[in-house]
C-alpha cells in the first residue's frame, strides 16, 4: 500500500538531474518553466521529481512553483555540494541544519545583517540514517576556490558549501512548509586547491556517485521526515 503524503524532491544542477534520470527511465517527463518533472514511486511512497535549475534565481524561483502549483506536504533537496579539506571526506552525506547565503556586500549599511535576514534554520529529522551529517551550510552564486575560501575563512569556518541550499531553504521557511536538504560532497577545496575547478569530468563523475546514492536511500528520508 502506497503512502499518501505528497513528496516533493527539488534537484538543481543539470548534472545532478541527468544523474538522476536513468534511476527513472520509464517515467512519464512533463515540463515546467524551469525545467522537467516527473512523478513516480519511490519504494511505498509516491514522490513528484522536479528539475528546479542551478543557482540562487532559479533555485528560489522553482521552489515557489512546486510549492503554489503542487501543494507538497514536504519538500527534499538532493544534490551535491563541496567540502573543506580536513572537515569532511568526498562523498559524506550532510543534512542541512542551518542555510547561510553569504555572498551579500552591502555598502550603505551592515552587511552581517543582510546575511542574517537570509539565514534560514532547519529542522532536521532525527531518525535519518546515522552516516548522514548535521552541518551549516554555506550558498552563494560562485564556486569555492582556494582564493575565494582564504575571504570565507575571515567570517566564517565552513564545512560545505553549495549554490542552492539558502534560496530553497528561505522560501520554505517562507511559506512554512516541512523542508529537507540532503547533499554530498563531490568535491575538496583547501586554502592551496581546488580539486574540481577546470575539471567538469571529475565533478559530473562524482556527482553521478552522489546522486545514486542520495536515490538509494530516499525511501530512509521520506520515513524520517513523517516521523518528525
Amino acid at each position: 500500500m502506497a503512502n499518501d503524503s505528497t513528496f516533493s524532491v527539488i534537484i538543481s544542477a543539470n548534472a545532478e538531474w541527468e544523474a538522476v534520470m536513468p534511476a527513472f527511465s520509464g517515467a512519464w517527463i512533463e515540463s515546467s518553466p524551469y525545467g522537467e518533472y516527473f512523478k513516480t514511486y519511490v519504494g511505498d511512497y509516491k514522490a513528484l521529481f522536479f528539475h528546479g535549475g542551478w543557482g540562487k534565481v532559479a533555485a528560489a524561483g522553482s521552489t515557489q512553483y512546486v510549492i503554489d502549483h503542487f501543494k507538497p506536504e514536504y519538500l527534499i533537496n538532493i544534490g551535491t555540494c563541496g567540502g573543506i579539506e580536513g572537515r569532511i571526506n568526498r562523498f559524506d552525506i550532510v543534512a542541512v541544519e542551518r542555510a547561510v547565503i553569504y555572498d551579500i556586500h552591502e555598502t550603505m549599511g551592515a552587511s552581517q545583517e543582510a546575511i542574517a535576514q537570509y539565514t534560514t534554520d532547519l529542522k532536521v529529522p532525527r531518525r535519518l540514517p546515522p552516516s548522514v551529517i548535521r552541518t551549516t551550510i554555506y550558498s552563494a552564486d560562485r564556486d569555492l576556490t582556494s582564493a575565494y575560501l582564504r575571504d570565507l575563512e575571515k567570517r566564517y569556518r565552513p564545512r560545505v558549501v553549495d549554490w542552492e541550499s539558502g534560496a530553497i531553504a528561505w522560501i520554505a521557511k517562507k511559506n512554512r512548509t516541512p523542508l529537507l536538504i540532503v547533499r554530498g560532497v563531490t568535491d575538496l577545496v583547501s586554502l592551496d586547491a581546488a580539486e574540481a575547478e577546470e575539471n567538469l569530468p571529475l565533478f559530473t563523475e562524482n556527482a553521478r556517485q552522489v546522486m545514486e546514492s542520495l536515490i538509494r536511500d530516499l525511501p530512509a528520508y521520506f520515513t524520517a521526515l513523517l516521523r518528525t
